[in-house]
């Protein structure tokens, strides 16, 4: 029986980049089962397409260490609070995941044998080959870097062609549209111009390694349904910086 042709993808190694945030739903904190089901399916859409796929998610809906400083908690301990957070949402989106069929590693930069796996760059690559998602936990398992420079220090790392970064938005624009009706949407953006007006896409770290490995980055809204997929597919709206 023949195979059903599918339409080329744009890209067949991505990293999928979301804040902890999206998976609190309606929520004002914690995980919402249903969220996290929702954008499983999102994966799997994307997963079906043939395209290799890592993820990277924050921690926030849990604890941001930034925000646990900020109260006179010790920062470096804030941030491995943080780190652990992350681990919590990985393993959600795994079980959501698996529930789907779709073989999921954990891969955390803190090692923690009995949940998930030890960093290797080069099993991680061979998960990645037998088409298993890989979901990177623990950000770089260092204090003072955010889930947005693990995320693009593992897309360099594993050798992926782009970054999607999943927002409440559909793109990038000049200014917050939640607050001004006349915010302008950027089709494509540069790096240093990202850096320059502050335009918040990422942190200025992650921006300047993904600037340093002409790693393009791509903004498009989680909500959207289908976004993900579409996207890959060439349709959809979205921001593209790069080069």
């Amino acid at each position: 029986m023949s195979q059903i042709a599918v339409a080329p993808v744009t890209y067949k190694r991505v990293m999928l980049k979301i804040s902890g945030e999206a998976l609190m739903g309606d929520q004002g904190f914690g995980l919402n089962p249903p969220t996290v089901a929702r954008i499983a399916q999102e994966v799997k859409s994307v997963h079906d397409l043939g395209v290799e796929i890592c993820m990277v998610i924050g921690g926030g809906n849990i604890f941001r260490g930034l925000q646990g400083s900020a109260q006179g908690m010790e920062r470096t301990t804030a941030d491995y609070m943080g780190m652990l957070a992350t681990v919590m949402n990985a393993l959600a989106m795994q079980a959501a995941l698996e529930s789907l069929d779709i073989h999921t590693r954990v891969i955390s930069a803190i090692p923690m044998d009995q949940v998930c796996e030890p960093y290797i760059r080069r099993r991680a690559v061979r998960h990645l080959e037998k088409k298993r998602v890989c979901i990177f936990a623990a950000g770089t398992g260092n204090p003072y870097f955010t889930t947005d420079t693990a995320a693009t220090l593992r897309a360099s790392e594993m050798a992926c062609q782009a970054i999607f970064k999943g927002t409440k938005v559909d793109g990038v624009y000049d200014r917050d549209p939640a607050k001004h009706s006349d915010a302008r949407r950027y089709d494509n953006v540069s790096y240093d111009e990202v850096l320059q007006k502050h335009l918040g896409v990422m942190d200025a770290s992650a921006i300047a390694l993904a600037r340093d490995n002409h790693l393009p980055i791509i903004v498009f809204s989680l909500d959207e349904p289908g976004g993900f997929c579409g996207i890959l597919r060439g349709e959809g709206t979205y921001t593209r910086v790069h080069g």
